[in-house]
């Protein structure tokens, strides 16, 4: 009995959730009607003149001598280009919530086109919160919206709010989405969003009883009587409300969120070198729309791609493969094996778990693979003969050293992926075990679902890289590394891996870095990457 109870608390918790959301929503409409009904006697108001009509363009700030004063703004319709932040919730709810979650709030969009700013948002925020535990909200918080943020940043506000000595935003987005990227990115001093609700270690999707943020009371409430120098705001009533209360001022208009104010790249306050999440692709409303008719189909072509690769021929995976949309680019040629010597080793940038299948199938010719952490799903479903690592030195090394004797091995000294155009670290054990060696620089492209995971089922990685329309992997096999830049020919092992990480790097127009594995995951997943081995055999 006491289990049963148990059991039923939360659903009977998110049932008197719905019900609260849907009186002060019903609520909210009848308050609307009566002050906007034809029959009461009030003299209709006459619209508001546009702000950018009272304000400059943002093009006209200038930016030099700002250090010295404060700059207020918000991050909707002013730090981002996107004119809405509805991906930005769907992220949350797909990523943190799952395919049901993502569902709901898509279905929910038709009704947010006639609802107001107060109520669009605080529908949103009840469908992609309500009964979402806290801690999946903060790890997509910081692991996934931040690469949407810099992707979407307008740069006209950036470079405005990056010239200012202090900074502070007002949001009526809530805080928990927003508050990490600004101040780890772009060195926000105060962030000032809607507070949510929480029940224990879920959000209820109701925002706290101070509501939604108010920018123009925020700002009073934060600064007092005191006046900040610079406000930039868009082009609307509660923008220009705040801004009005600033020295200057200054709206971001059409304009000035065209094609000459995207982020660059180059131009990132802070390289983005990992992030997590599985869509590849900014998730609107149409979007995603696209996504769940084409999953049904995905699915089905991912089995296909994976039996072709598992049970056929090499040449017929190919012709196979490229029929049902695989693009597999192949460039240079694999070397001629030593007569009598050890087994080639080949040296691969890490992409996604398929690399060293991808390599074999090119080659045409069965590859060994090793691999510090492999899921058992993942071992069954290798078409090729994987090797786990152990990470203690001397036992990998002989264990390297074995299969080299027996056959070509691939190794991916980088012992993570990394889907941006960075290399980690390399490992120098391979170093130490061959001379014959031989890099190759891999890269793949996706549209709509990443194949690599920090924090998901690494299992269902392959599956993910194979349900796109039309995956991509490049391989460029380059020559030989020279005896006289190895171990044997003198080098040191560090000064071997150095040189492949460089070459690479070159061959890919990669940037080299220092960052780990253990970089990786403890930025992503809160940990060091490490899988115990009975969570490992769960996988």
């Amino acid at each position: 009995m006491t289990v049963s109870m148990r059991t039923m608390e939360f659903p009977m918790l998110l049932l008197k959730l719905a019900y609260s959301f849907l009186h002060h929503f019903l609520a909210a409409m009848k308050l609307k009607n009566h002050h906007t009904s034809p029959l009461k006697n009030h003299p209709p108001r006459p619209p508001p003149l546009p702000p950018h009509h009272h304000h400059p363009s943002i093009s006209k700030f200038t930016l030099h001598n700002r250090k010295s004063e404060t700059l207020v703004c918000d991050i909707h319709r002013c730090l981002l280009r996107s004119p809405s932040f509805f991906p930005y919730f769907m992220l949350v709810a797909f990523e943190g919530g799952g395919l049901l979650r993502a569902l709901l709030l898509l279905l929910s969009s038709p009704l947010l086109l006639i609802l107001n700013h107060e109520m669009k948002m605080r529908v949103m925020i009840f469908v992609t919160f309500c009964g979402m535990r806290v801690r999946d909200v903060e790890s997509v918080s910081r692991a996934v919206l931040p690469k949407f943020y810099l992707e979407n940043l307008n740069l006209h506000a950036f470079e405005a709010l990056d010239s200012a000595g202090s900074k502070a935003v007002f949001s009526a987005v809530p805080r928990v989405m927003v508050e990490g990227f600004l101040k780890e990115y772009l060195n926000v001093d105060s962030v000032v969003g809607t507070e949510l609700r929480t029940a224990g270690r879920y959000f209820t999707g109701l925002v706290s009883p101070a509501g939604l943020v108010v920018k123009h009371r925020a700002l009073k409430e934060l600064f007092g009587d005191k006046r900040p120098d610079v406000g930039i705001g868009a082009s609307t009533l509660h923008d220009h409300f705040m801004i009005s209360l600033c020295k200057e001022a200054y709206v971001i208009t059409r304009d000035d969120s065209s094609k000459s104010s995207i982020m660059p790249r180059s131009r990132y306050p802070k390289p983005l070198v990992f992030h997590d999440g599985r869509l590849a692709f900014l998730p609107t409303p149409a979007a995603m729309l696209l996504m769940f008719a084409w999953l049904p189909v995905g699915i089905l072509l991912a089995v296909f791609r994976l039996f072709i690769g598992i049970c056929l021929p090499y040449s017929l995976a190919v012709i196979l493969g490229t029929a049902t949309g695989i693009d597999l680019q192949v460039s240079g040629h694999a070397p001629p094996r030593t007569a009598g010597g050890a087994g080639v080793l080949y040296v691969c940038s890490h992409r996604t778990l398929l690399d060293p299948v991808f390599l074999s199938t090119a080659l045409r010719k069965p590859l060994t693979a090793v691999t510090y952490s492999l899921s058992k799903m993942s071992e069954i479903m290798a078409p090729i003969k994987t090797v786990r690592l152990t990470r203690d030195r001397r036992r990998d090394g002989d264990t390297m050293q074995r299969l080299l004797a027996e056959g070509d091995l691939v190794v991916c000294p980088e012992g993570t992926t990394c889907r941006e155009p960075y290399l980690l670290r390399f490992s120098s054990l391979f170093a130490e075990l061959a001379d014959e060696i031989v890099p190759v620089a891999v890269d793949t492209e996706v549209t709509m679902f990443y194949g690599t995971t920090a924090s998901g089922l690494k299992c269902l990685d392959p599956i993910f890289f194979l349900m796109n329309p039309r995956p991509v992997y490049r391989l460029r096999i380059l020559g030989k590394v020279p005896r006289r830049l190895t171990c044997g020919g003198g080098r040191t092992s560090h000064e071997v891996a150095n040189y492949i990480q460089r070459e690479l790097g070159a061959a890919l127009g990669f940037e080299c870095t220092n960052l780990t594995r253990r970089d990786k995951y403890l930025m992503l997943a809160g940990n060091d990457g490490v899988v115990p081995e009975k969570k490992r055999s769960e996988n």
